[in-house]
């Protein structure tokens, strides 16, 4: 049987365990019921399993015991899966049989597949671990919805599990929209925006509206802000390197006839190249402070550096892209053509250790994927049946970097680089 067709024969206990966490969404750090089913999911397999200390995480991680390649005395390699766990602070409204029992709390961005992926990708490997080269670690991670669970988990030393560090991480993250169910969409480069916000609070002295010259008004400055940082990322960027400003917080006032003594508004900042993210960094404070001067007003601006760019490795989507085609087939690939505006904390994983961030689309058979309800959203579903695809995917993506890495070790052990000292 073939990796896909053993994964397929999970179908059934994969869809168990994705109902199950559907129904109990957990959010932020701390998932403990999401970690109890982890754990047990993964019961009876041959891995070192450790919890995290500041978050609910579970690292598991797989010896291989395929033999080592002749004259290869070094190290295993390493190759890191990451599947998120965390829902999101929202009140589903699919009314799906398995919806959230937990009022105000959604797996709306399809974290319970990415769980159910892992968890049988483990099972899969742990069955196969004869033909592994070296180890996988299993990274399951709390926190990714705006927590920086990758940023803790690697604090706490994921990548370096197995007992050295990773050579190459992957992850998988279902879409609800985007492409036809079941397709895999690659990039090399930027795939996903970095993500940062700016937090701005002007502070004026209040008053009675009818007389607005007796006071200092922090309304209009807070508006002439929000117009301007429009008007800025159309005229300092480069249309071919854009840059999102989305205001998606503003609060002044208590009534009509007051004049507040504050005025306060938060966006959120996307950028696709670390020269224009620098540039924002410096620009948006300098305009926002000289707009507040020019009112004769105060302000505070707090330019908060979330997530960086997530960047695949170009060798590694070429990987990535030959396995997904030898798996399912060239009609199922998709290379896009533009990033995501949406950002990750993976992207941590990935600026360490090369490796790739791939998208699956989740969409229903015959939904319209330009239409339907998209990740985030109260009504955004995802079919379970992608999840042995997901599966196979993980299963073959480590067994073919783990070969490819131990054969690399063994040419350069029975080739040794040229020493001039030994002629």
């Amino acid at each position: 049987m073939s990796t896909l067709d053993d994964a397929r024969t999970m179908a059934a206990d994969l869809t168990e365990l994705r109902e199950a966490l559907h129904r109990e969404p957990e959010i932020g750090l701390h998932l403990p019921r999401t970690q109890e089913k982890v754990i047990a999911a993964l019961d009876g397999l041959p891995l070192e399993i450790s919890t995290g200390t500041d978050t609910t995480s579970v690292t598991a991680v797989l010896r291989g015991t395929a033999p080592a390649g002749t004259g290869d005395s070094g190290p295993a390699p390493v190759v890191l899966l990451r599947g998120d766990m965390d829902g999101l602070p929202v009140q589903e409204a699919t009314g799906l049989p398995f919806s959230s029992q937990v009022d105000g709390a959604m797996h709306a961005c399809g974290h319970d597949l990415h769980t159910s992926m892992l968890v049988g990708s483990a099972h899969l490997l742990s069955a196969q671990r004869d033909r592994l080269a070296g180890d996988v670690v299993f990274m399951f991670q709390p926190g990714e919805e705006g927590w920086d669970g990758a940023g803790v988990m690697i604090r706490e030393g994921i990548l370096d599990a197995a007992g050295r560090r990773a050579d190459a991480a992957y992850a998988l993250h279902v879409f609800a929209g985007l492409a036809p169910g079941g397709h895999v969409l690659t990039r090399p480069g930027t795939y996903l925006s970095a993500s940062d916000e700016l937090h701005v609070t002007v502070v004026g002295s209040g008053g009675h509206g009818s007389t607005p010259d007796r006071s200092r008004d922090p309304v209009p400055a807070v508006a002439e802000m929000v117009t301007a940082l429009q008007t800025m990322v159309t005229r300092r960027f480069s249309i071919f390197d854009p840059v999102v400003v989305t205001v998606g917080l503003l609060q002044a006032g208590t009534k009509a006839n007051v004049i507040p003594d504050t005025a306060t508004f938060q966006a959120t900042v996307r950028t696709f190249s670390e020269a224009a993210r620098n540039t924002m960094m410096l620009e948006a404070p300098r305009l926002l402070k000289g707009i507040a001067a020019a009112h004769g007003l105060e302000v505070d601006v707090q330019y908060v550096d979330q997530y960086p760019i997530t960047s695949n490795d170009v060798a590694e989507t070429a990987f990535v892209t030959d396995t997904v085609i030898d798996l399912f087939g060239d009609e199922r690939h998709v290379a896009m053509d533009s990033p995501v505006a949406g950002s990750e904390d993976f992207s941590r994983v990935l600026a360490e250790v090369p490796g790739n961030f791939i998208g699956l689309s989740a969409v229903a058979g015959g939904a319209d994927p330009q239409t339907v309800p998209f990740n985030h959203s109260p009504k955004a579903t995802y079919d379970s049946s992608v999840l042995p695809d997901g599966v196979a995917l993980y299963a073959e993506l480590a067994t073919r970097r783990l070969a490819a890495l131990r054969s690399r070790a063994d040419l350069t052990s029975s080739h040794p680089a040229h020493n001039p000292a030994t002629n």
